[in-house]
């Protein structure tokens, strides 16, 4: 698999040293080589899937649990694939909650703390699936790590209302809300003038002349959307903060070359705060999600947005970027949902790597409602600020490396790419079932390096059933290797059925250990279960 793009280039080279270069099976060279780069991909990568096709009988994917706090709105989708039309129901609902049958939403608020168990179904003319779901009613949210998107990889800081609704619509056509991704995340670029009845962050009207409406539409499909700011006078991207050096919190752009990072302003926090104001429109406004982005992290600016968003009358997802403290993550943790683990990802594999065997620290902080986040995915069409955009120079083993650790890691799943470009080998790395079931499992453990050896090792975590999920990863640079999972690592013993979780294969019963083949900077992931 990862020689797939040095075949590409050897493809073209031949094609212009070939005797028929002014044709190639029928097709003028000129017209092959209009193709876009993201169709040659696609059309290559297209050999490696191994996710089987979706069968058209309904299933239920996605999290099994869902947080809320009293008095707060419901939103959840069920999510389900197979064929459409299908019918939804959830018995028995907790007061206050109902079900749309036709859309699976269900939506309201529940006033009485507690655990809600409803037996949530789906059917279509082929069959019907059913399975149990919580709703937790509380202080806890994000009891799964969020799936999502975020446009930051894709668009950097020029985004737009309409690419935002574009990506969202992409979202619910492709199939992936089906699979539980809902989360739909501006960036940093939304910002405009401080203003309104909030005297809140207004948007910049030449980007998203209507914020209101785009919160609905979004919704409307029932997907979920976040936004982002920043406790500093002036945002990365040179945007309104949530602070001032005035009392009208009136902005203007820094002209001077000012290091980031250091507490200087404008990068840093100003005499006037408004994270109230803020808090207020957003939970007005509807949203769902709040990245909040800036560098040193410490905690009275972090727990002073934590308490404006609990007592916005909203549950927003609170996700604290970038590069959190680890001295301090205790304290950070308990009043965030998120918080990255280092700086920006780019869609490389030194990236990539840096961050498979290196979040063990992190681990013991990482539980239902509060989840370490080593950044967003750079699978499929990504480009940042640039003009033109490009598939992920990931080989696709890395790309299955990437998928693993992040499901593994109980990490947030958030693209970063084109939705509305997927093609069929990054829809097929995004709904594999038993694959993002590892990442949404409720037990909500991280998992961790058991064995290693130089950049060959195994990753396991315990699941909420008593199985156990597993990945064995060869990071090096020397070809296939030979991995062995070894039950003495994982602290079990006796007989475990083996499954292969993209393939959804079962491999056989094995005892003290199992040995498999792995490519360069691939992965094998299984999910072992007690033989009883």
């Amino acid at each position: 698999m990862n020689c797939v793009k040095s075949g590409m280039k050897k493809l073209i080279g031949l094609l212009w040293v070939s005797p028929w270069y002014k044709c190639f099976a029928g097709i003028p060279i000129f017209l092959l080589c209009a193709l876009s780069a993201t169709n040659l991909w696609a059309q290559t990568n297209s050999t490696f899937i191994l996710t089987p096709a979706a069968k058209p009988e309904p299933r239920i994917n996605g999290p099994r649990v869902f947080g809320v706090r009293p008095n707060h709105p419901i939103l959840f989708t069920i999510p389900a694939s197979g064929n459409r039309p299908m019918q939804f129901s959830a018995k028995p609902l907790p007061k206050g909650v109902k079900v749309d049958a036709k859309t699976g939403r269900i939506s309201g608020s529940v006033a009485k703390p507690g655990t809600y168990t409803l037996n949530i179904e789906a059917s279509n003319s082929l069959g019907k699936a059913s399975r149990e779901f919580k709703i937790i009613v509380g202080e806890e949210v994000a009891l799964t790590p969020p799936m999502g998107w975020n446009h930051y990889n894709i668009y950097g800081t020029r985004i737009t209302q309409e690419q935002v609704l574009t990506q969202a619509k992409a979202m619910a056509s492709t199939g992936l809300i089906n699979y539980g991704w809902s989360y739909m995340n501006i960036d940093d670029g939304w910002q405009g003038k401080r203003g309104g009845k909030h005297h809140a962050i207004l948007p910049d009207s030449s980007r998203f002349p209507d914020m209101q409406q785009l919160v609905d539409e979004v919704h409307g499909l029932g997907l979920k959307i976040g936004t982002y700011s920043t406790p500093w006078v002036e945002s990365y991207g040179h945007r309104t903060g949530g602070s001032a050096m005035n009392a009208e919190g009136t902005f203007e752009r820094t002209k001077e070359n000012i290091p980031r990072n250091k507490k200087q302003l404008p990068y840093a926090i100003g005499t006037y705060h408004f994270w109230d104001n803020d808090a207020r429109q957003f939970a007005e406004w509807g949203f769902d999600y709040l990245k909040y982005d800036w560098n040193p992290i410490e905690l009275n600016e972090t727990k002073a947005m934590y308490d404006a968003l609990r007592n916005s009358g909203r549950d927003l997802v609170y996700s604290l970027s970038n590069s959190t403290p680890f001295e301090t993550i205790a304290d950070l943790s308990q009043v965030s949902n998120a918080w990255r683990t280092g700086g920006d990802i780019k869609d490389n594999w030194k990236s990539l790597k840096s961050r498979i065997f290196t979040q063990d620290k992190w681990a013991k902080f990482a539980r239902p409602g509060h989840w370490n986040d080593p950044d967003m995915m750079i699978l499929g069409v990504v480009g940042w600020n640039s003009a033109e955009k490009w598939p992920s120079k990931l080989s696709s083993d890395e790309q299955y490396t990437h998928m693993t650790a992040w499901c593994l890691m109980s990490v947030p799943l958030l693209l970063g790419n084109d939705i509305s470009k997927l093609d069929n080998f990054t829809l097929s790395l995004l709904t594999n079932d038993e694959v993002n079931a590892v990442n949404q499992d409720p037990l909500g453990k991280q998992a961790i390096v058991i064995a290693k050896e130089g950049d060959i090792g195994v990753m396991a975590k315990d699941m909420e059933d008593g199985s156990k999920a597993a990945g064995l990863f060869n990071l090096a640079d020397d070809g296939s290797q030979q991995l062995t999972l070894k039950w003495s690592d994982l602290g079990i013993k006796g007989k475990y059925k083996l499954r292969d979780l993209w393939r959804q294969q079962d491999l056989g019963i094995f005892e003290n250990e199992f040995k498999t083949e792995v490519a360069q900077h691939g992965v094998v992931m299984l999910r072992l279960f007690p033989v009883k």
